[in-house]
């Protein structure tokens, strides 16, 4: 494994999943809510492709970056019916594999719209690609944005991810169906483990000061 993760960080592996281009982003995000860039790419396939060729191209790319980077939990934007039926199954197909190979590693799966990460990135949820890469820059401390925007929108899912519950250990959308309708699983039973537990408790402590001191806003919106 490669990209040695910080002391005190869970680590996310976030998937803005297409068969075209995936975005994978890997960020470590701490209990005092700030992230740490790790790794960003996008894999991807040609239409002309048989489609079991498509797919497989997408799942040994996720599992080459959960093997090398393992990360704590995967995050995964939530899709919804589109006018496109070729992009929707695309993006379906994509995703199911990822989520396979997370399941096979016993790692947790969480999912966010579209919505909730422009609202937790720029605290509106309707903000726009270019207001959003600017607070990935901010938020990560990047020298420019990321490109493609598949990338820059991994890295923002990374960061909904972290500023929504995730990092405490728990699915932060575990009410929530997905787009086939399932509903995620938590990420370990129903109650805390003594490491989540003291996660929690770390986080919780961290809100405190921010709430108080002014920090930047992190569109923690419902």
């Amino acid at each position: 494994m490669t990209g040695e993760q910080a002391p005190g960080t869970r680590r996310v592996l976030a998937v803005d999943p297409g068969l075209t281009r995936c975005g994978f982003a890997v960020v470590d995000m701490s209990a005092q809510r700030t992230g740490t860039f790790v790794h960003v790419q996008v894999s991807g396939s040609r239409a002309h492709e048989a489609l079991e060729r498509r797919v497989l191209t997408i799942m040994e790319a996720a599992e080459e970056l959960m093997e090398r980077f393992a990360p704590d939990v995967v995050a995964v934007e939530r899709v919804f019916a589109q006018n496109n039926a070729p992009t929707v199954v695309g993006t379906a197909q994509a995703t199911g594999v990822v989520i396979a190979a997370a399941a096979r590693r016993g790692i947790p799966v969480a999912w966010h719209t579209p919505s909730e990460v422009k609202a937790a990135v720029t605290g509106d949820g309707s903000a726009d690609k270019e207001s959003v890469n600017r607070m990935v820059v901010r938020i990560l401390r990047l020298d420019a944005p990321p490109r493609p925007a598949d990338a820059a929108d991994a890295l923002a899912l990374a960061v909904c991810h972290g500023w929504r519950g995730g990092v405490a250990g728990m699915d932060a959308a575990a009410a929530t169906s997905t787009h086939s309708g399932s509903r995620p699983a938590r990420a370990s039973g129903t109650a805390l483990t003594p490491a989540q537990q003291a996660w929690r408790r770390a986080e919780s402590a961290s809100r405190a000061p921010a709430a108080r001191g002014g920090a930047p806003t992190r569109g923690r919106r419902g």
